[in-house]
């Protein structure tokens, strides 16, 4: 397998890919184990889950380069079931949710991630930067001028390097360096080793010890639902982020059922369900890793730190890690949206804020839908509403419409006519307008009901061939035209047609 990706790349581009995902494994100890410390469950479920869903979507998945393990947004949603049911029921969960998203990917249905606006996906990166950062804070606890001193130096490295020589990530460079100087003075600083062990075997088979019942699966079901939820939109945003970042689209729906794949293997070898990390596929990318080689190595290289390289691993300074990810906060952050809040409308402006917001005091599948709820109903207010051009034409009243006639719109579409008031033979003219689904349609009929019970004289003119086959009472009034348009109405056409 290994020998296959080699195959597939340049002398640069391997060298880069290997050298990246190294500096992508070392960080990814930390967040594996602070992760799976935050469920309740032990370290080498967090590393495991790193290393087989890292291994199977960097090989499989949608976007060559992308990132994925053990998450937070994921992980808080086992908290709860951890507790109450154990880690069993945590790892058929986990096979479900897999399950869920591999269908999920199967079916296609990743282009609803089109539906996501731009508002919304900004404020889930700023939102995401800033937990990143928070997340952090906890490192510093019972910690002196040393830890901030070998963060500072981090972060002064990760800028200052790369300006003299991108060879080697300037992130390898300051974990090997300032690590050995941790050790040679024996600095009295955090270690990951103090962070929980990660000493351990390959994960073998384990098919999860719950009993085979209907109870088990209404326990479990729903858990499975919200972090298949979840961590299908953690990735597809974060692939949608990478694809902005390096200007080649990656596959939306490989990925869904690369990450599906991931998480029911994850379920039977001893891990936790998890998706796309975007600190850690940010600091990939910056690092000069674009390939599959490179979130391979970062997974075979983090099962060899488990299995033989535990004691060098523990040694690496936790503000070492620390520095690194501020870098990825500050790298993942969308400094630009800060002048474009000043320019975008306020609607737009609201989104982005509330969606970064709750995606740091909340999670972040809730505040995604959110954007994407409270996009929609902004949308559908600015357009809810159909303009009207009413004049006489000889003995004839005109109503000529523009605007989109749609649920949004039908009240204000109603309210423009004067049945009783109107001449004796009225004309509806839609040509420049558009029936978008059957609340429209219902509201043509019912204006035209209307006029029939007033006695009225009603003829209706540009309506395409489709939404004169929906219409009941309106139909018999339709005229022909020669420019009629062609567009179909977003409706049940069998339930109209009854």
């Amino acid at each position: 397998m290994f020998a296959q990706l080699l195959k597939a790349y340049g002398g640069h581009s391997t060298k880069n890919d290997i050298l990246s995902g190294a500096v992508v494994a070392v960080a990814l100890v930390p967040e594996a184990i602070a992760f799976s410390l935050i469920v309740g469950i032990s370290p080498l479920v967090g590393l495991y889950t790193a290393f087989i869903l890292g291994l199977i979507t960097a090989l499989f998945g949608g976007k060559p380069g992308m990132i994925s393990g053990a998450t937070g947004s994921v992980a808080v949603v086992m908290v709860s079931l951890v507790a109450v049911h154990g880690v069993e029921y945590l790892f058929f969960a986990t096979l479900l949710a897999g399950g869920i998203q591999l269908v999920f990917g199967l079916f296609r249905l990743a282009k609803f991630i089109r539906l996501v606006p731009q508002p919304a996906i900004l404020g889930f990166v700023n939102g995401l930067a800033i937990v990143i950062a928070l997340a952090q804070l906890p490192m510093f606890k019972g910690e002196g001028v040393i830890m901030y001193t070998l963060v500072f130096s981090t972060m002064a490295m990760m800028l200052i390097l790369p300006k003299f020589t991108k060879t080697v990530p300037a992130g390898l460079v300051a974990i090997v360096l300032l690590s050995l100087i941790a050790v040679f003075f024996d600095l009295d600083t955090k270690r990951v080793a103090d962070l929980g062990s990660i000493a351990g075997d390959m994960p073998d088979f384990h098919w999860p010890g719950v009993p085979f019942s209907l109870d088990t699966f209404k326990i479990v079901l729903p858990y499975a639902i919200i972090m298949a939820v979840v961590g299908l939109i953690e990735s597809l945003l974060t692939l949608s982020v990478l694809d902005e970042m390096s200007g080649e689209k990656g596959n939306a729906n490989k990925e869904a059922v690369a990450l599906g794949i991931g998480n029911a293997t994850c379920g039977v070898f001893g891990g936790m369900a998890g998706c796309a990390m975007i600190g850690q596929s940010i600091i990939n990318y910056t690092s000069g890793g674009r390939g599959r080689l490179s979130g391979a190595t970062a997974a075979i290289l983090l099962i060899l730190f488990v299995v033989a390289f535990s004691d060098y691993i523990g040694e690496i300074p936790v503000a070492v890690l620390v520095g690194i990810m501020f870098m990825v906060s500050m790298e993942t952050f969308e400094w630009a949206s800060i002048d474009r809040l000043r320019r975008m409308p306020k609607s737009d402006a609201f989104v982005l804020i509330t969606v970064t917001v709750v995606t740091i005091f909340t999670d972040l599948a809730v505040a995604v839908i959110l954007g994407v709820i409270i996009s929609a109903l902004v949308f559908a207010w600015q357009h809810a509403r159909v303009y009207t051009r009413v004049f006489t034409e000889k003995s004839r009243k005109i109503y000529e419409f523009d605007g989109p006639l749609f649920f949004g719109s039908v009240q204000g579409f109603l309210d423009q006519f004067d049945v009783a008031g109107d001449q004796e033979e009225v004309v509806m003219d839609f040509k420049r307008t558009r029936v978008m689904d059957s609340s429209g349609v219902e509201a043509i009929d019912k204006i035209t009901r209307r006029y029939e019970e007033a006695g009225k004289r009603l003829t209706i003119r540009h309506l395409s061939d489709d939404c004169k086959k929906l219409l009941k009472a309106a139909g018999k009034y339709c005229t022909y035209e020669e420019d009629d348009p062609t567009y179909k109405v977003a409706v049940n056409h069998n339930e109209y047609r009854r």
